[in-house]
């Protein structure tokens, strides 16, 4: 993961000791994140969680639950929390 991670972009991990944020805190984070990175990268660790080397490298460590979810289920819920915010912002109704 380490060798994907581009040097101008923002890095979140996705991890359980990460900050809980509410759909309206993660719409103000990517509301930041686009006009300051050109990319965002999330890390998203395996049943172990991520490496020590990959949590320091991350800029904003996120928490999307106190409970383990298996990798491909963290992906779905990760794009649709993406998307819940980006509707926010976008003054959608989806975010309700």
């Amino acid at each position: 993961m380490l060798a994907a991670i581009t040097p101008s972009s923002l890095v979140v991990t996705l991890d359980r000791k990460g900050r809980n944020w509410s759909t309206e805190d993660l719409a103000k984070n990517l509301e930041r994140w686009q006009l300051d990175f050109s990319k965002v990268q999330f890390l998203i660790g395996g049943p172990d969680g991520l490496s020590n080397d990959c949590l320091n490298v991350a800029t904003e460590s996120w928490s999307l639950s106190n409970l383990t979810f298996p990798h491909f289920i963290v992906r779905i819920l990760l794009a649709e929390q993406i998307y819940r915010a980006w509707s926010l912002l976008n003054n959608h109704p989806y975010h309700k």
